[in-house]
């Protein structure tokens, strides 16, 4: 345990940071978070939002990119302020993390089949389209995530020799958890297989659309939204793609650059390739909701108001942080201690 032991003054700089600089890494996802709990709340605030399927799936999709990214966000915290964690403890957060990241998109092939029903069959969509059968297609879904979950557990358990009751050497992520190249391949396939069907369904919902949309007898502003509807899921599911780079990138960046770089990279990627897919459900089906987009203006306006009001106060204190790091060094430890900072 000596190589996990950090010396006081590195404790002291390290904590200092991550008070200081903290806010600002986070604050970006704490906004989304805020976004997203903002519509899952009016998804279930009104009986129109939950009665209907549209909404119904709308609130499965936003939900699972919700728990995704506030997962990520604790373990970008933890691995923030170096704390390492139980291994048994980190194996139920990396499954949940998982389990989630692999719903949204099939969920979007089902709301693409949804669009196409109400396009295409307009007079039997309130009969395929049923509360019913929205509930049992949203049950497969989570019964297909869930059995992808369970055999990665059980590849952990039969592959990993690590005992699941010690303490972690490294981070909480899934990198640390497997080693074995068996579950790479694993994982590779499972990708490939899940991003290839949703891409078809996706891509039949949109040509379906375009063939009713040259019909006489179609609703034109209805067949209009729906396409750039569907289109919106294709875009969705490509950044949702890009989220199976970060750990291959990553992982090259790690042999060729020092660790403060390293963290920088880490943060950038995260921010960008796994967080951002998820943050844009809320954000860009609320405002396009007719009914759902004059709660989240509300509500993001107070937000705006609150973070318009700290942004420059950190700012100004991050700033004499580094004025007295610079002209002061040897009493910088002595100022900017964890009790003026939390101050």
């Amino acid at each position: 345990m000596s190589n996990l032991t950090l010396p006081k003054d590195n404790i002291t700089i390290v904590l200092t940071r991550s008070i200081l600089f903290g806010p600002v890494s986070v604050a970006p996802l704490l906004i989304f978070l805020y976004i997203n709990g903002v519509v899952l709340f009016t998804l279930r605030s009104k009986p129109v939002f939950r009665e209907t399927p549209r909404y119904v799936l709308l609130y499965n999709l936003i939900f699972s990119d919700t728990f995704q990214l506030a997962v990520g966000q604790l373990l970008y915290i933890l691995a923030y302020v170096y704390v390492f964690m139980i291994r048994y403890l980190c194996v139920i957060i990396i499954m949940s993390a998982m389990l989630t990241t692999d719903i949204s998109p099939y969920n979007l092939a089902v709301m693409s089949l949804e669009r196409y029903v109400a396009v295409c069959f307009p007079l039997r969509h309130s009969a395929f389209v049923t509360a019913k059968n929205t509930g049992v297609s949203i049950a497969v879904v989570w019964a297909i995530c869930g059995i992808n979950t369970i055999i990665r557990i059980f590849m952990l358990i039969l592959l990993e020799s690590s005992p699941l009751d010690q303490y972690m050497l490294g981070f909480c992520a899934k990198e640390t958890l497997y080693k074995q190249k068996l579950f790479y391949d694993f994982d590779k396939a499972f990708t490939g297989v899940t991003f290839t069907s949703v891409g078809i369904v996706i891509l039949c919902s949109y040509f379906g659309v375009m063939t009713a949309a040259k019909s006489a007898s179609s609703d034109k502003a209805s067949t209009s939204k729906a396409k750039k509807t569907v289109v919106l899921h294709m875009i969705q599911l490509l950044l949702i793609l890009s989220s199976t780079l970060f750990s291959p990138i990553v992982t090259a960046f790690s042999y060729k650059v020092d660790r403060p770089t390293l963290e920088r990279i880490y943060y950038i990627l995260f921010l960008c390739l796994v967080n951002l897919p998820r943050c844009l459900s809320g954000l860009i089906y609320g405002l396009r909701d007719q009914t759902i987009r004059p709660f989240l203006l509300y509500h993001l306006s107070f937000v705006g108001i609150l973070m318009t009001e700290i942004s420059p106060y950190n700012l100004a204190v991050m700033s004499l942080e580094r004025y007295v790091a610079v002209c002061f060094p040897l009493r910088h430890s002595a100022i900017v201690t964890i009790k003026n900072t939390g101050v």
